[in-house]
């Protein structure tokens, strides 16, 4: 499934499996850019890059822990189910 969050059109992937959901964002930044929390259900994503600050909220799968990950500017949310 794609979604497009804002008019940047970088899209979100979301993917099922048995045991949990994954989010897969192409956000082109360093983990050092970006700073992800999750609250309940939403996703909260800041980035600063050169001084500029930008926030971007989305709604996650219900589910239980969530790990977040960023690779190769990338973010990752794994929740299990």
């Amino acid at each position: 499934m794609q979604q497009f969050t804002g008019g940047n059109e970088r899209f979100i992937r979301r993917y099922e499996y048995e045991d949990s959901w994954v989010i897969a964002a192409d956000i082109g930044l360093s983990e050092d850019e970006i700073d992800v929390d999750i609250v309940g259900s939403t996703a909260i994503v800041v980035a600063d890059v050169g001084g500029r600050t930008t926030e971007t909220e989305f709604e996650l799968p219900a589910g239980g822990d969530a790990d977040v990950f960023v690779n190769n500017g990338v973010l990752t949310i794994t929740i299990q189910k």
